[in-house]
């Protein structure tokens, strides 16, 4: 397994320093990714190079709007995630160890030069931030061929690994998965890492933000306008989409958004942000 990045010794147990849990990994355990582990007083990227999922997109499926649309994009899913949303829409490779295949990082470029008209690679599916070593092994030779590097991601980073990886990435979407502090403890994240690394890309890559709308858990007009209104503080033109949950996962009893929740939201959003999409209405 390939030696991990951002961790140091403490006792005799591992302190992860990728994102703000940083946990404390014991011997033969892993962290709460579930992709990282303590082998013999090394922690090791046990998630690296392994890909569950292999699929080609169209780039508005990220979603991303505004870069380079309607263009086909290699997409790829590992396993993991750092955090435990309930209403995930992949809790198969998210919240689970599925079958993988191993896939070195060269082997990856030459699969994703072959792919006719293809823009570049994206890592989604899971929570890609999560294996930051693959990421930075990758994507320089996939920039070196001339494709597009692109996450979709929870954002949940502390600033070390993210300014590591920002110079290899060309475009990501941020799921921006609520604007209050509670919500994101409940899923096992924390709002301020969150605002504070889509704040960061937005500086140095095209960023456009995520908000999927869960009834009774997000979708008030309160928090829309402050989130927005934050958003507008970085910059007016990022693009925020405004997506419909339907039941899955541990909320598989909730019902679908309605459609006129997120009308009303965008028309909330648009007050503070030029390009706000509605998207699964």
């Amino acid at each position: 397994m390939t030696r991990a990045l951002f961790w140091e010794t403490e006792g005799a147990d591992l302190r992860c320093g990728l994102c703000p849990h940083r946990c404390l990994v014991r011997e033969g355990q892993t962290g709460l990714c579930g992709a990282r582990r303590n082998v013999g007083g090394v922690l090791r990227a046990e998630s690296y190079g392994r890909i569950s999922s292999l699929a080609l997109d169209p780039i508005e499926k990220k979603p991303l709007y505004h870069f380079h649309p309607a263009r086909p994009i290699l997409s790829i899913g590992g396993y993991g995630c750092n955090m435990a949303c309930g209403f995930c829409q992949n809790s198969a490779i998210s919240q689970a160890k599925p079958k993988t295949e191993f896939v070195p990082p060269a082997r990856l470029v030459e699969i994703a030069v072959s792919v006719p008209e293809n823009l570049g690679l994206a890592f989604t599916y899971n929570e890609p931030l999560i294996g930051a070593e693959y990421l930075l092994d990758a994507a320089p030779p996939l920039r070196a061929r001339g494709l597009k590097v692109v996450l979709v991601s929870n954002g949940m980073i502390c600033a070390e690994p993210l300014e590591a990886l920002l110079p290899f990435i060309d475009a990501i979407n941020i799921d921006l998965k609520a604007f209050t502090r509670d919500f994101y403890r409940r899923m096992g994240g924390d709002l301020e890492t969150v605002k504070r690394t889509v704040a960061r890309c937005a500086e140095v890559c095209h960023t456009e933000v995520t908000t999927l709308i869960i009834p009774g858990e997000n979708d008030g007009d309160a928090e829309m306008t402050a989130l927005s209104r934050w958003l507008a503080s970085l910059s007016r033109d990022i693009p925020l989409h405004i997506t419909r949950f339907f039941p899955r996962y541990k909320m598989a009893e909730k019902r679908p958004t309605p459609a006129e929740t997120l009308t009303r939201l965008a028309e909330i959003a648009r007050r503070a942000l030029t390009r706000v999409h509605v998207g699964n209405v």
